[in-house]
């Protein structure tokens, strides 16, 4: 073996693993709402594509929906043909979708590319970015999990600058210039620099050699999914997924309603970034010295409450109040999505195990503006909702306490799946 390739296979390596990690997350962009967002009034007006407002909202729904099942294949690759060739081609596939919109007259090509953006930004490079840092690490999982959702967002926030930038350029002009970025710059990047796991093991992986090689310890997709963990971990994480697109999406009209002038909105943005990058790192450390069901728990009691408290908010201090828990709810969340399947279930089938569970948030972000604008037509008021929302967020809270630990026979999990992940 080369010296260079010993460095790309050495254990240490798991840390650069973790910013592309971080960047291909970054690159999902043109497959998101807030992505869609930067140049959703300059389609509207493109009188090419032929479609309104409400046809739109209609296309961007179905094709979340769709763009959903995406996430099925995209973990079968990765686990089949690891992490390298699976980030590379579907990062190649996503430049060339997107440079395809730009091309793209009347309604019905339209939404065609609108699904396969989802698919293969929303879901598909999804599933694979937050599978690689799980791929490669077991007991410092926690602390390269925090380090990633930290890059994550400050990436985004970078990404949201750019569009800010291009905002006065053609919309075509700029979605063409995306899509040669990630077909002719990430794309060589991922195939030169991306690995799929270490030569051997070492502390970071709490793990024998045999079982490094065998993952016979590890839980089948049938396995993890027989657990009542998944279901009740797929579904705190949907539930967030849910109420975060709903809420984000009418915060302008939400905080309105409740009597704040719109700067409020830009207030209440910046705050829950800043909270939410402090609670991603404070969750990283505390999973390596706190069970994961005591931490979910809490980040759901912290929706929870934000959720219920909500229809008490309207004074300026009391909406710093929501925001802090939102915040906090919101990088607890992220966090312990991310670390949570590996932890739970190992690596050797974590691409489609995440997958799944990818499906599941998926499904659920594109249903809650719907919830949520449904509430708000038939009752003037987006508090019922809200509160519902709430009260099953308090429900889930209790519950996560007490689901049982998946363990296998000869395997570490029995003792340590759920156990803080310090190395002795």
């Amino acid at each position: 073996m080369s010296q260079d390739s010993s460095v790309f296979r050495s254990p240490a390596y798991g840390w650069v693993i973790v910013v592309l990690a971080a960047l291909a997350m970054v690159a999902t962009l043109p497959g998101r709402t807030h992505g869609l967002g930067m140049i959703t009034e300059r389609l509207l007006i493109d009188s090419s594509l032929q479609i309104d407002r409400k046809t739109f909202g209609d296309i961007n729904f179905w094709a979340t929906l769709c763009g959903a099942i995406f996430c099925i294949p995209a973990g079968w690759l990765l686990d089949r043909w690891g992490i390298r060739a699976t980030v590379s081609l579907v990062v190649a596939l996503l430049g060339l979708v997107v440079i395809g919109m730009t091309s793209a007259v009347g309604a019905t090509a339209f939404a065609v590319l609108i699904t396969l953006t989802r698919g293969l930004g929303q879901s598909a490079l999804s599933v694979v970015s937050i599978s690689m840092t799980g791929k490669w690490f077991r007991t410092r999982l926690p602390l390269a999990t925090g380090l990633y959702s930290i890059l994550v967002s400050i990436g985004f926030m970078a990404a949201f600058f750019w569009g800010k930038s291009q905002q006065e350029l053609p919309w075509r002009t700029q979605w063409r210039g995306l899509g040669m970025l990630l077909l002719f710059g990430l794309t060589p990047l991922f195939l030169l620099l991306v690995r799929s796991a270490p030569d051997s093991p070492n502390e970071q992986f709490e793990v024998t050699s045999g079982e490094l090689n065998s993952g016979q310890s590890d839980f089948s997709v049938n396995e993890a999914l027989a657990t009542p963990a998944f279901w009740l971990f797929g579904i705190a994480a949907s539930l967030y997924g849910l109420v975060s697109a709903g809420v984000s999406l009418f915060n302008e009209s939400l905080l309105i309603e409740r009597g704040f002038e719109k700067s409020a909105f830009y207030d209440l943005g910046m705050m829950t970034t800043a909270i939410g990058l402090g609670s991603n790192l404070l969750t990283g450390f505390m999973a390596t010295r706190i069970r994961i069901t005591v931490l979910a728990s809490l980040a759901m009691s912290l929706l929870a409450a934000a959720l219920l408290g909500l229809q008490f908010v309207s004074t300026y201090s009391a909406l710093v109040t929501y925001a802090i828990a939102m915040g906090c709810a919101g990088g607890m969340v992220t966090v312990l999505f991310f670390l949570v399947w590996a932890q739970l279930f190992g690596r050797t089938h974590l691409g489609r195990i995440q997958g799944i569970a990818q499906m599941m948030t998926v499904f659920a972000s594109a249903l809650g503006p719907r919830i949520l604008a449904d509430v708000k037509t038939r009752t003037g008021s987006y508090l019922p909702a809200i509160v519902c929302l709430g009260l099953v967020a308090l429900v889930v809270a209790v519950a996560i306490v007490f689901v049982p630990i998946p363990k296998r026979e000869n395997t570490l999990l029995n003792n340590s799946a759920m156990e803080p992940a310090v190395s002795s």
